[in-house]
């Protein structure tokens, strides 16, 4: 059972699109009986998680966790996506990755800002659903009775004096997203802070990941750098979707 389930844990650590149950018996060569017991366990103590929309496994908060704790002894820089670390070196702002585990939005992986006054975003750090750009990315094309939902049992706390802090605000501000394509945070969660995100997509257009720019607001204090900003973070997550499989449909 305990090599079984490692190997569950390896073969979808190196499956960023997620694995259906199907798939994951075909690749460990376990029936599928088996793989459900194994998954049910490993999905209950927060090492798998399993996606609500298209019911694919991916790995959970609690591998991510050893997986961290692990880098924290050889680098002080997580590994990204390469469209990531390249994004972070032209930048030299902090970029950083999100992905929904459950019903929380959380940081899965970054590139630290190599300039003064660092971000503080840690690998693992829950984003609150009403006030980050990299979580509202991740609502905006879900169905919208979830949506309502995951916001009525979440509390919606006021950050700063923009931050949306009612289901009516957020929906609002949701169908904004969906009109431009990406996210904007000025100064909602933390003072003089500015971010950006875009969404990474999957094969099958599912939104599975958020990739968010952030930078002190005095760096971003221009339209011409927030219109760079802009294109970096989209440019990046178009990559990663690629990379997952998507291929934007023709209008």
């Amino acid at each position: 059972m305990i090599v079984r389930s490692l190997s569950i844990l390896r073969t979808l650590a190196h499956s960023a699109g997620g694995l259906s149950l199907a798939e994951l018996s075909d690749r460990i060569g376990i029936p599928v009986s088996s793989a459900h017991r194994l998954m049910g366990t490993l999905e209950s103590e927060g090492f798998v998680t399993r996606s609500t929309t298209n019911r694919r496994y991916f790995i959970g908060p609690a591998s991510r966790e050893l997986a961290e704790a692990g880098r924290q002894h050889q680098s002080p820089l997580v590994t990204a996506h390469p469209a990531v670390v390249e994004a972070g070196r032209v930048s030299g702002e902090t970029i950083f990755l999100c992905e929904f585990t459950g019903a929380a939005v959380v940081c899965i992986a970054m590139t630290e800002s190599t300039r003064p006054l660092r971000l503080f975003v840690r690998v693992g750090q829950t984003m609150p659903l009403n006030a980050a750009a990299s979580a509202r990315v991740l609502l905006a094309w879900r169905d919208p009775e979830e949506v309502r939902q995951v916001l009525s049992r979440s509390a919606l706390l006021r950050y700063m004096r923009g931050t949306p802090v009612s289901v009516a605000e957020v929906f609002s501000h949701l169908q904004l997203i969906r009109s431009r394509g990406y996210d904007i945070c000025d100064s909602e969660l933390d003072d003089n802070v500015w971010a950006v995100s875009a969404p990474i997509r999957s094969s099958t257009g599912d939104i599975v990941a958020s990739v968010t720019l952030a930078a002190p607001f005095h760096r971003m204090g221009t339209e011409e750098a927030k219109s760079w900003a802009i294109s970096t973070v989209r440019d990046t997550a178009s990559e990663m979707s690629g990379d997952l499989g998507y291929t934007p449909s023709e209008t």
